[in-house]
Order: structure tokens, then C-alpha cells, then sequence
């Protein structure tokens, strides 16, 4: 089939290192290798790892002041009373989704390309993939990853809400299927109204299995971060972001590392709580059982995971914990026994006792104890890591990608009929 895969957040760089970005190139080269055929309209390219094999097109966000004049005005948006950075943000975002359709027709159209379906990514004031599907004439499958407009709110400050609520409802209710990343986005959607349950489709996150698992330098890694092969390496990769828990994590390795000498904490990642760390480490005394790496490509991930023996996922309790976290997949995949909270998806991903450990969620003593358990025990940890390898090959990339062209296949045979 003809793929055309839509991606119209800005902050998601398809070439990028964000796990947005990994999703969206691992989908495509998943949907490729099964032989299918993939445009990629995106609003940001982006660099730092190589391109999926799709058709690649980038349709850049202009925010020209004029454009923005022109939206304020349409909507009659009186500015005064209004924060105008956040403003000016949403402005840029709706006026891009009023010309986006118009351009993805003529790159259509200049590469001879027509889809036998649309997968787009869902997106902050974004609604115009329901126009773009409308007029191809083919069905369109919706990504929903999280509640956008809630996130928004809630972390980065919103301006126009109903303008948002009302872009995200329709473009919910413009879609054949809506697949959502976790059963707790599947609520979400839900509750936002105008979708019936049979077009809501819960599939997590997935993982490249033929690229973790592997040794991947792991010593020469080590080495060159000072581990030696006695210690025990605990490692996080992600953001460090309060809501991750790398604050938590932290608290937890300083009193591990008060009883147990050999043990090492490696952290790939950066982000706010970074450089607040680091130092904390340094002033604390055991900065040379730290090894906080930085942010790193994608590609180098699975190395870096490697060069550990048990990961932790520490993230903090929240009311709607909706994530479907991919670099606990990629762990589960690499063969690292995973220590994570009991609290949404992470209960389904980690079977307690067989792939990893569960703890109740901000519970130090409890995290510290599960870490302990798997420190003490080389043999136990193998043996989850057997069998956490064996358990990722049922949530490979390839695997979302037949359930995705499985759904588009159904709707494209019952609107034939």
C-alpha cells in the first residue's frame, strides 16, 4: 500500500533524538520492510540520525508577522489581556494548519503520489489531515500519544483552549481509526467525545529487536566511562525531567552506593535536572560511581544500554499516567531486567519476578530494595534478561505496523462496498 504519513508537529523532529522522533522513523522503516510504499510530510526534518526510507518532505512553519496579523484577525482574538509569547506560539500553529493541506496536495501532485491511506501523527491545533483525507478519498488512521491540549495547559501555558479543544475534537472525529499509544489515552480520547469505541485502538510503543540485544562494545564502553567488570551498572536513559524521577533515582543509588562499593549509576539523557545532578553527585562524593553521559543519537542508544546490567524507569505517580515509555521497551529488548513503579502501562510491560521488578510508586525503600535484589543476584539478572529479550519480540516495530495496514485494509475494503 501507498502510505502517506503526516506529521505536522513542529517539535518533532523526524531526524531528531527525541523518542517522538524515534517513533515515527521506526513506524515508517517498519511499514517499508513490509514492503509498503511511505511519504513523509513533516513540518520539521531536523538532523542527527539518518532518514527512514520514505519519500521525505518538509513543509516548513512560516511565522511571519503578517500571517499571524491575518489569523488574530480571523479569529477575532482581542491580544491585550493575553501572554504574547504563548500567543504568537498558537497563532503560528493555527495559521500552519489553515495552508498545510494546500501545500501536502501539491507535493502529492508533484511526486505522482496517491495514498491508499493517511497515517498522521496528532498534533496541538492541528486539524487538517481530516480535509487532506476527504479529499484523496482514502481512510485516515489518527496517532493519538498523549492529551496534547491537557499537556499544554498543564506544563507550557495555553492561550486559546476552546480553539484547541474544538481542532483536537475534530480532528478525533475526522478519523476512520484512532490508535492510541496506552488504555489511559484511550480514555482520553473517549471522554473528549465522537468516537465510538470500535474506532479506538490501544497499540504501544514498539522496539527494533534486531538492533537491541546485542553486546554492542558493551566493554569497551565501560571502560571508557571507569567501570570495571566487577561493578554492577544501574542505568536510566531518557529525559531528566522531575516527572522521570531522576531525582528519586538519585536518592535511591546515594543510599545503595553508601553499602555496596561496586555499584555504578550510568545516565544517558539531559534535560533540566542534568546539571543539577552531575553536581550533586560530584559534591557528594561519588562522583566516580556516576557516569551522566549526556544526550546521545539514537542509533548509539542500544550500545549505551548495553553497557549496563540493570535498568530503572523511575517515574513519579501521576493522576494520568498515560505514557507508553519506549526506552523501557528498548531495555525489555536489550536483555536488562527493568525496576519500575506500579502505576499504568509499566504493570503490563514488566511481568514482576520474570523480566524485572515492580515498585510501588515513590516508594525509596521500596525501589532501593528491588535494585538490592537484582545487584545481589548476577544468576537472576541473566535470567530476566533471557527473559525479557524473549518477551520484546511480541512488540517489535514490524508488529504495530501490520496492526496499522491490518486497520487500513478492513476500512478501505468496507468504504469499496
Amino acid at each position: 500500500m501507498k502510505i502517506l504519513y503526516l506529521n505536522f508537529d513542529r517539535g518533532i523532529p523526524v531526524l531528531g533524538d527525541k523518542g517522538a522522533s524515534v517513533h515515527v522513523r521506526e513506524f515508517v522503516k517498519a511499514a517499508a520492510d513490509l514492503g509498503h510504499d511511505v511519504l513523509l510530510a513533516c513540518a520539521t526534518l531536523g538532523t542527527g540520525n539518518a532518514p527512514p526510507p520514505a519519500r521525505l518532505v518538509e513543509l516548513p512553519i512560516d511565522d511571519s508577522p503578517q500571517l499571524l496579523e491575518k489569523q488574530r484577525a480571523s479569529l477575532s482574538i482581542d491580544d491585550s489581556t493575553l501572554d504574547a509569547t504563548v500567543l504568537r506560539r498558537e497563532l503560528v500553529r493555527i495559521a500552519y494548519d489553515s495552508e498545510v493541506a494546500a501545500r501536502v496536495f501539491d507535493s502529492l501532485a508533484a511526486r505522482g503520489f496517491s495514498p491508499d491511506f493517511i497515517y498522521e501523527r496528532h498534533a496541538l491545533f492541528s486539524s487538517a489531515g481530516v480535509g487532506i483525507a476527504a479529499r484523496v478519498g482514502c481512510p485516515r488512521i489518527l496517532e493519538v500519544n498523549a492529551p496534547l491540549v491537557d499537556e499544554q495547559r498543564r506544563f507550557r501555558g495555553l492561550c486559546l483552549e476552546q480553539v484547541a479543544r474544538r481542532m483536537e475534537s475534530e480532528s478525533f472525529r475526522g478519523a476512520d481509526h484512532v490508535v492510541t499509544v496506552s488504555e489511559a489515552v484511550r480514555q482520553h480520547v473517549q471522554a473528549a467525545g465522537g468516537v465510538n469505541s470500535e474506532r479506538l485502538h490501544v497499540i504501544p510503543n514498539g522496539v527494533d529487536v534486531r538492533r537491541f540485544g546485542a553486546a554492542y562494545g558493551r566493554e569497551a564502553l565501560r571502560v571508557r566511562i571507569g567501570f570495571s567488570p566487577e561493578n554492577c551498572a544501574i542505568g536510566f536513559v531518557g529525559s531528566f525531567k522531575p516527572w522521570h524521577g531522576t531525582g528519586f533515582l538519585f536518592d535511591v543509588f546515594e543510599s545503595i552506593a553508601a553499602v555496596r562499593p561496586g555499584a555504578r549509576f550510568l545516565g544517558v539523557g539531559d534535560g533540566p535536572e542534568w546539571e543539577r545532578l552531575r553536581e550533586r553527585a560530584s559534591s557528594g562524593g561519588y562522583g566516580d560511581r556516576v557516569a551522566l553521559v549526556g544526550r546521545m543519537p539514537h542509533a548509539d542508544i542500544p550500545s549505551w544500554i548495553a553497557a549496563t546490567d540493570i535498568m530503572v524507569a523511575p517515574y513519579q505517580a501521576a493522576p494520568d499516567f498515560y505514557f507508553s515509555p519506549l526506552k523501557v521497551v528498548e531495555a525489555l529488548a536489550s536483555g536488562r531486567p527493568v525496576v519500575a513503579p506500579r502505576i499504568g502501562q509499566l504493570v503490563d510491560l514488566i511481568d514482576h519476578g520474570k523480566n524485572g521488578l515492580l515498585y510501588e510508586v515513590d516508594d525509596a525503600a521500596s525501589c532501593r530494595e528491588a535494585i538490592l535484589e537484582l545487584l545481589d543476584d548476577p544468576q537472576r539478572r541473566l535470567a530476566m534478561g533471557r527473559a525479557a529479550r524473549a518477551g520484546a519480540a511480541e512488540q517489535s516495530w514490524q508488529r504495530v505496523a501490520e496492526r496499522v495496514t491490518a486497520l487500513a485494509a478492513r476500512t478501505a475494503v468496507r468504504t469499496a462496498a
